[in-house]
């Protein structure tokens, strides 16, 4: 009977198996599903982890950091058998994404911190920057530093004021003090300190003071054997250097042909000397000529027109040759000279027609009807009575930044293809913008930047040239 049962003679019995079999079967496809759906997610969780730059292969480039490249090696070399359980792949997963991460965040943060420190640098900004200084322990001992107090031409003043040198450290000829105190322009650490300050204050070219090989001012040494090491610091901050060429002993057209040959020869495969574009594409050297009105037009014809005996025009050392305007009448002998454009270098406004802002328009409009550029230069203030002690009348007192921001504002209202800044560190006549520090001696008080701190003028610099770039975008729309 049970046989007869098992078989299915009985038709309820038939069913009851049938309905047994379809439960199981369901049951198997759901459980099925679920592993299916565990696995799924598994492998989702694994691809959230692997960055979302990362392309097939090593995640995070591991090629191009030999240290977490390591250190991957020695995590394969443990991998366990291909039976690990799924929550181990994961948490090793994870372990090697922590690892690359925290090796990145190593390797450049460096980098990054240099990069938040330093704004981009601006080469249509232009600052002045001498290296005449000296000390005992760099040059045997003080240059500049111990300037000594000029006389008035006229002797009746002079007799009124104090005569003789500074004397450095404590006494140094100059109205504010340096926060890198007396230093020397050889010191690699100062010049690098420089380098790192006017990159920060966003300027992109340095104009270099410049006097032929063993040559100087009446107060300095020479200092062209220092002009690799400029450049090789400027290099490395992503400036560039271009020349001032100072009023040296028999300047005229011929040594002047022979001096832009020697630093164009010397100087110009360094990736740090400066080359202009043109509006005509032509990438060409720059030269500021300091008191270039000293030299009559006709000398500067010989050098500067095509057709003139000493004429570099055309030639290997062809260059722009920035001339300096002190008054209105010299605008016309720049143009005849053969002049590129002009310059107007001091930073007291009203003291020459050329650093006056309310001339600067009608300056911009000369040089666009004759094809000139036209460089305004603003500065931070003038005080020079450490060295000039008569001459208090000139003085431009800082007035915590505004001035130096009215000259900004001045520039940009005439639409410049350059601003020059006058100066980095010309402590003599107080146009610095370098850092300077509150300093207090027995004989002397000197200025600061108070209530600002010492880097006030930098961020000054860097706001301005900021402002600079957004407003030349829209002058060329």
């Amino acid at each position: 009977m049970h046989c007869i049962f098992l078989y299915g003679q009985n038709p309820s019995v038939g069913i009851l198996n049938y309905d047994i079999m379809a439960r199981f079967r369901r049951r198997t496809c759901i459980i099925l599903l679920l592993f299916i759906l565990f696995i799924c997610s598994i492998m989702m969780a694994l691809k959230t982890l692997r960055p979302d730059r990362a392309g097939f292969g090593d995640p995070f480039g591991l090629g191009l950091l030999p240290e977490l490249q390591q250190r991957t090696v020695l995590l394969d070399s443990k991998q366990n058998s291909l039976n690990r359980a799924q929550g181990d792949t994961v948490t090793r997963a994870s372990n090697l994404h922590s690892i690359a991460v925290n090796t990145m965040k190593a390797s450049m943060s460096s980098v990054r911190k240099l990069e938040e420190e330093l704004s981009s640098p601006n080469y249509n900004f232009h600052i002045f920057y001498y290296t005449w200084y000296g000390n005992p322990q760099f040059d045997g001992k003080y240059i500049h530093w111990n300037h000594p107090l000029l006389p008035h031409w006229d002797p009746k003043i002079a007799n009124n004021y104090p005569k003789g040198r500074h004397n450095p450290p404590e006494d140094i000829g100059a109205n504010f003090y340096p926060e890198l105190g007396s230093y020397s322009s050889k010191d690699p650490t100062v010049i690098e300190a420089h380098m790192k300050q006017m990159r920060s204050a966003s300027t992109g070219v340095i104009v270099l003071s410049w006097y032929p090989p063993g040559m100087a001012d009446e107060n300095g040494e020479p200092t062209d054997n220092l002009v690799p090491i400029i450049l090789d610091y400027a290099h490395r901050y992503n400036l560039k250097v271009t020349f001032h060429i100072e009023p040296y002993k028999d300047r005229d057209d011929r040594s002047m042909y022979h001096n832009v040959k020697y630093i164009i020869d010397k100087y110009g495969s360094h990736p740090g000397f400066y080359r202009h574009k043109t509006s005509t594409g032509r990438l060409l050297p720059m030269f500021y000529v300091y008191d270039s009105y000293v030299t009559i037009p006709e000398i500067w014809a010989n050098l500067l027109t095509v057709s003139g005996s000493q004429s570099i025009r055309n030639t290997p050392y062809d260059a722009l040759f920035i001339a300096l305007l002190v008054e209105e009448r010299h605008k016309h002998d720049i143009h005849r000279s053969g002049f590129d454009g002009m310059y107007t270098y001091f930073a007291t406004n009203g003291f020459s027609y050329g650093s006056s802002h309310h001339n600067w328009a009608s300056l911009k409009a000369f040089c666009d009807s004759n094809n000139l550029m036209f460089i305004p230069s603003v500065g931070p203030g003038y005080i020079d009575t450490s060295i000039r002690p008569w001459n208090n009348h000139n003085t431009r007192n800082r007035v915590n930044g505004k001035y130096y921001e009215t000259a900004f504002s001045a520039a940009l209202l005439v639409r410049p293809e350059i601003i020059s800044i006058t100066s980095f560190n010309e402590w003599h006549e107080g146009t610095q913008i370098e850092k300077a520090v509150p300093k207090r001696t027995g004989q002397v008080v000197y200025l600061d930047y108070k209530p600002h701190k010492p880097n006030v003028y930098l961020e000054l610099t860097q706001k301005w040239s900021e402002k600079y770039r957004k407003e030349q975008e829209q002058w060329l729309m």
